[in-house]
């Protein structure tokens, strides 16, 4: 129902939602393209997605990879640990910017979660 009475604009609302499906359509394109990053071991592991998620770049720096400073078992352990921390990390900046991109137009989709294809 509309405030005042009255019957809704039906082509008023069909191209505001139009522009709300592009709108959406335009964010997740920025996000695909947009690249975040996430660390871990103060810095010797970075990785790099995109705001979708997806894995671009995993950067490790060789002091990771010290044969005198443990045995090659342990490193390769803390060189998987340190691995998944970065991703993990650069996947929840992804999220930040994920809901800071399309929350607003979820919102004006009717709410935030509950949408079905957003992540939040």
């Amino acid at each position: 129902m509309i405030p005042g009475g009255g019957q809704p604009n039906m082509q008023q609302l069909l191209q505001q939602a139009q522009k709300m499906q592009q709108d959406l359509a335009n964010a997740q394109e920025e996000l695909a393209r947009t690249e975040v990053d996430g660390q871990a071991g103060g810095g010797l592991v970075r990785a790099t997605v995109t705001g979708a998620g997806e894995l671009r770049a995993l950067k490790i720096d060789p002091k990771v990879v010290d044969p005198d400073a443990a045995s090659i078992e342990e490193t390769v352990e803390t060189l998987a640990d340190l691995i998944v921390a970065a991703v993990q990390a650069a996947n929840e900046n992804a999220q930040t910017l994920q809901q800071q991109k399309l929350g607003p137009l979820a919102q004006g989709l009717g709410g935030g979660s509950g949408i079905p294809g957003l992540p939040f």
